[in-house]
């Protein structure tokens, strides 16, 4: 059986799930808020002996033969829980549960759940792209006024953030990647504060997201700069009509693209370029466990498909 770790809004395992079934292949689908209504145990000494009783269904550690982790949501306390520290332990102690659960599934994972944390350190990135041999766009990770001074001063830049991209609050707010204007001293204290990603920027002919699985490379041109909102970063704005094109990348490029993504001891990236004026792709930053079901929707790549194939790997290999 393929156990399928994520929550109930993700659309992107939805496709996996319809592929699953299209091959009549036993699976799971894990939404771990949920998990607080189960009946769980796990053995002491036996890494296999674990079960989840929920929903009248029972997973069992001896079955599960691969496992794909997605977006799995923070468990939820039961209503019945009413006091706020009382939810608060309980909900902690189901954290505990799943990153139990989840080295017990190593070996057969996908993509490993701490595989996937460490590949989100984006200078680790950088540099491993760089010794592949990717071009990589002149900057600097840092809160130092006047390395941010000078690079500004040389060439038109871009900020953005080293890890947290989410303000949270009363005024929750995505930070995007921005472009930098003109600094005066005043603006030194807010450099100061933390370390960020400060580069030359490239002048884009297009976006490019390439999804890579296992061996298999998914290169799509995302045409950002026919609008003002999405020249920066394609993600901004309210646009949902940015044209998605197939393209076909350079064999080198692929079996770089490959050779990053197995470097950061993964199946899958969601890797992101831009293609300047003159048609040289810069590398920018990898995403280990990003969004494809968009990419499959609009361009119709079988990304499902291939991720299917590497679960029945595992499964069977």
């Amino acid at each position: 059986m393929i156990l399928l770790v994520t929550n109930r809004r993700d659309i992107t395992m939805d496709y996996v799930v319809a592929e699953l079934r299209r091959r009549e292949i036993p699976f799971y689908r894990l939404n771990t808020e949920l998990l607080p209504q189960s009946i769980s145990t796990m053995s002491g000494q036996d890494r296999k002996k674990w079960s989840i009783c929920i929903d009248d269904h029972e997973i069992r550690g001896d079955k599960v033969t691969a496992a794909y982790f997605r977006r799995p949501g923070a468990p939820n306390a039961l209503d019945s829980v009413k006091d706020q520290a009382e939810k608060k332990y309980v909900e902690s102690e189901w954290g505990s549960f799943l990153k139990s659960l989840y080295m017990r599934l190593e070996g057969i994972w996908f993509s490993s759940p701490t595989q996937i944390f460490l590949a989100e350190d984006k200078p680790r990135q950088l540099i491993l792209a760089h010794e592949l041999g990717f071009d990589i766009p002149e900057g600097y990770v840092t809160n130092n006024w006047s390395l941010v001074k000078k690079l500004t001063n040389q060439h038109r830049t871009i900020g953005k953030p080293l890890r947290e991209a989410v303000l949270s609050g009363d005024n929750e707010r995505v930070m995007f990647t921005h472009r930098i204007d003109a600094l005066s001293e005043s603006d030194a204290k807010a450099v100061a504060l933390a370390p960020f990603i400060v580069q030359k920027e490239i002048l884009k002919r297009y976006d490019v997201r390439v999804t890579v699985v296992g061996t298999n490379v998914f290169a799509t041109a995302i045409w950002s700069q026919t609008n003002a909102e999405t020249e920066v970063d394609w993600r901004q704005g309210t646009r949902t009509d940015l044209k998605h094109e197939r393209i076909e990348l350079e064999e080198l490029t692929s079996c770089r693209c490959i050779a990053l993504v197995r470097a950061l001891g993964l199946k899958f990236g969601a890797i992101d370029f831009v293609c300047d004026q003159e048609g040289k792709l810069w590398f920018l930053e990898v995403n280990p466990n990003g969004q494809w079901a968009w990419i499959e929707n609009l361009t119709g790549y079988p990304i499902s498909k291939a991720i299917v194939d590497e679960l029945e790997e595992i499964s069977f290999g």
